[in-house]
């Protein structure tokens, strides 16, 4: 769960999704969801979430949060991961270290 604070937010969340060890493997997919609330467990619907890594072939993918709050990054290939969040309005905030891993 990403926390917003203030007027601007944009955070970064490395994620690692892995390396595959065999070419049945290399060819599965996944997928970065979650849902977007502020400090005060409000859902956020309208932040761009996007995806960035030197795995994807564009480098970046991106999402809008729903009616809920909720994002779907999906058909990602292997490999490190940056996700940043960003709404006007909103402020950069200090990313949790529990959300660093």
């Amino acid at each position: 769960m990403v926390r917003f604070e203030g007027s601007r937010f944009v955070a970064a969340i490395v994620v690692g999704l892995g390396l595959a060890a065999s070419p049945v493997l290399a060819q599965e997919r996944a997928s970065i969801v979650g849902q977007v609330t502020d400090s005060t467990g409000a859902i956020l619907p309208g932040v761009t979430v996007q995806a960035s890594s030197p795995a994807l072939i564009e480098k970046t993918r991106e999402a809008i949060t729903d009616g809920s709050g909720r994002y779907a990054i999906i058909d990602l290939r292997p490999g490190t991961y940056v996700v940043s969040f960003e709404l006007s309005g909103f402020r950069n905030a200090a990313v949790p270290d529990d959300l660093r891993r």
